[in-house]
């Protein structure tokens, strides 16, 4: 299986919508995702989201179904450093960092700032459930830190692809690929879904990925023993859709300045 999480195009807030510039990234979008087989498409009932998945679903004559769980993790907190009421994340690094319970997958989310809001915890499970109810419609089953494929029998691969035996390293079921599935969403929920799949603390994620307005995550399933599967990611925020038009990458979500090279 392909999960691939897109991030909304640049955004407008205040008009829950995207930039003009935003508009020209999910232009620029659309020429690259109507190449692909998708299975399915989804995408958060927000604005930027939806605005950023019509171009694709146009010129593919596709719909989306909307997920409401996928909308922005928009729980908030008061920053004790700052001040600042905000997002439950973009802490200063010295107050999230010196909290050892944010380094634990569950923990964070009752640790100190986050405890202050009891939404934050029972929303994160919630969009953790949701997305394993997603996963099991393609045939995935979670199972503690990993997943059950459902009703197909798994080969045993011991071995990756070499540069040379592109295909001895995967299973029958990988060589055809399996799903895609496409979800337009947004930075703070996609971290927690990658969060969730490839078991790593949602705030090690928030605060030390960047994901680019319009970009592109890529997680696929490797199935290589018996009826196991795990998630690996093998892009994320890739934006080559922005550097073929033209389009400089937004910088809108960081802290200093996207990478333009």
């Amino acid at each position: 299986m392909r999960l691939i999480l897109i991030r909304h195009a640049e955004p407008d807030y205040k008009h829950n919508t995207v930039t003009e510039k935003g508009r020209r990234e999910a232009a620029a979008l659309a020429e690259r995702v109507k190449k692909w087989k998708v299975t399915d498409f989804y995408m958060s009932p927000l604005g930027r989201a939806m605005d950023t998945a019509k171009p694709t679903l146009e010129a593919m004559g596709r719909t989306a179904e909307i997920l409401d769980w996928a909308r922005e993790f928009d729980y908030r907190c008061i920053d004790p450093v700052t001040g600042r009421d905000h997002l439950c994340w973009d802490y200063v690094p010295s107050q999230w960092t010196s909290n050892m319970a944010c380094f634990t997958l569950e923990d964070w989310a009752v640790a100190s700032p986050m405890s202050s809001n009891p939404e934050i915890e029972a929303n994160f499970k919630k969009v953790c459930n949701e997305l394993d109810k997603l996963l099991l419609k393609y045939g995935y089953k979670r199972d503690g830190m990993i997943y059950r494929t459902v009703g197909r029998k798994q080969e045993n691969v011991i071995r990756t692809a070499g540069p040379n035996d592109s295909d001895s390293g995967f299973s029958s079921y990988e060589k055809e690929e399996g799903p895609t599935v496409v979800i337009f969403c947004h930075l703070g929920v996609t971290c927690m879904m990658m969060a969730h799949l490839l078991n790593i603390p949602f705030m090690t994620l928030t605060h030390g990925l960047f994901i680019p307005p319009s970009s592109v995550n890529v997680l696929t399933t490797e199935e290589r023993w018996e009826d196991e599967a795990s998630f690996r990611a093998q892009a994320i925020g890739d934006c080559t859709h922005l550097f073929k038009a033209g389009e400089p990458i937004s910088s809108a979500g960081a802290f200093s300045p996207a990478f333009q090279q």
